[in-house]
């Protein structure tokens, strides 16, 4: 007599694991072990103890030893050592010397800084926290509402998530086996929208409320001229890194380690590099990449239970059978990122759905670096919107007594503008193709 076949298999199983793995996140289990639990569990299921330990004996090795995935701890070095140079405060003093003079303009000053220091550390939360010790205090005693200063520091920090370098492009590079030097190329246009947008937030927000911030201040132009003086071996090193990436000169890793040296060279020309700093630096930046490695290696084998499963080339199939128009797959899909982007921190969010929901991308004809970048963008979205906005709480931990109520108040125009962005991506490929040389 033939065996029953199981309630869940195949693909319906694979579904059944994300939606474990989904609830496990929920209720605070970390998500690598979130992922590597399910995983593990569903490897059970599908081929028993052997196939479990096969895996777990070959993909934890498997998911860290790639060559590439050095440029991760060096990434994020360059950002730990910029961050200890204290680069922020004078990319802040900086952008305030030019849009100074507007209302609201250390508001714009935040976001501008944002884009900047974003654009030498890779990381969100990492950018929030920066700023939010150096602007947010700044605003507060020039009277500055609450609301709006926490909201500009919030929205600004997304910004590190995708102007290059950024660490979430080189995961999903990894990922999905594409050009790290394209993706960076494919991310400057729509940095550089992202900052002028989140800039339009905080003119418009004033122009309906002025009482949220004072009247700007007359800047001295000499005072212009000595910021510059003090940040421009900033500029030469995102040059050096991103410019010597595009024009290879280097290749992603190759930059990395620039990137990485250069932000030690800063650090030492500035005085900010003691022993103690550079301790707590290396220290950092050993925590920062052993935990994203964690996420790799429960990824790995989560996406390995996913893969036996059948789940992406199953829902490749169904939509190719529902014959839906690519571009309504598209909305649904980024939509899908949206909803579980005000859940999940971003990280974590590519690494449990691109193995999945990236063949059906290319199924539907869409280019994968364009794709990367709108997944970049929601991601962003994802980092403001609560219940659980990563960079939300970055905030209110770093700002002592800020309510998260307070920061969510502010967010409404700033979410508006991550949204028209979004929407302008979509409307317009060029914006990311052209500069990523990958238009026909």
């Amino acid at each position: 007599m033939a065996a029953e076949a199981p309630a869940l298999s195949g693909p319906w199983l694979g579904v059944a694991g994300f939606a474990a793995a989904l609830l496990l996140v929920s209720l605070r289990v970390p998500v690598a072990v979130a992922m590597g639990l399910v995983g593990a569990a569903g490897l059970y299921l599908t081929g028993g103890t052997a196939t479990v330990a096969f895996v777990l004996g070959a993909a934890p090795f498997e998911a860290v030893f790639p060559y590439s995935l050095s440029v991760v701890p060096l990434f994020v070095a360059m950002g730990v050592f910029a961050a200890r140079a204290g680069l922020s405060a004078a990319l802040f003093r900086a952008v305030d010397a030019f849009v100074g003079r507007f209302r609201g303009g250390l508001a714009l000053a935040t976001v501008g800084a944002c884009a900047a220091f974003g654009a030498i550390c890779g990381s969100s939360l990492a950018t929030a926290a920066t700023m939010a010790r150096v602007a947010y205090p700044e605003m507060a005693r020039r009277g500055y509402a609450p609301s709006l200063a926490a909201a500009a520091i919030a929205a600004g920090g997304t910004l590190g998530v995708l102007i290059p370098p950024s660490i979430l492009l080189v995961i999903y590079g990894l990922l999905t086996e594409q050009s790290i030097g394209e993706l960076f190329a494919a991310a400057l246009l729509p940095g550089l929208l992202a900052t002028g947008l989140h800039m339009a937030a905080v003119a418009a927000t004033l122009r309906l409320r002025p009482q949220l911030a004072p009247p700007g201040e007359p800047r001295d132009p000499a005072l212009r001229r000595r910021v510059l003086r003090e940040v421009w071996p900033v500029a030469v090193l995102f040059l050096l890194v991103i410019g010597g990436i595009y024009v290879g000169l280097f290749s992603p890793t190759e930059a990395a380690a620039v990137g990485a040296v250069g932000a030690v060279g800063l650090a030492w020309l500035r005085g900010t590099l003691t022993a103690a700093t550079l301790a707590d630096a290396v220290g950092e930046t050993a925590r920062i990449s052993g935990m994203i490695f964690l996420v790799l290696v429960g990824a790995a084998v989560f996406n390995y239970f996913v893969e036996t499963t059948g789940l992406p080339h199953g829902l490749a199939a169904w939509v190719r059978a529902a014959d839906w128009p690519p571009l309504a797959v598209l909305l649904a899909v980024l939509l899908f990122y949206v909803l579980l982007g005000c859940f999940m921190d971003s990280l974590s969010m590519i690494l449990l759905t691109i193995p999945f929901v990236f063949p059906v991308v290319l199924e539907l004809g869409h280019d994968p670096v364009w794709f990367g970048i709108l997944v970049v963008t929601v991601a962003e979205l994802g980092l403001i919107t609560p219940p659980v906005g990563m960079n939300l709480f970055v905030i209110q931990g770093t700002v002592p007594g800020l309510a998260l109520a307070t920061v969510v108040r502010g967010l409404p125009p700033f979410v508006l503008a991550d949204l028209l962005r979004l929407a302008l991506l979509v409307a317009f490929p060029q914006l990311a193709l052209l500069p990523a040389g990958r238009l026909p």
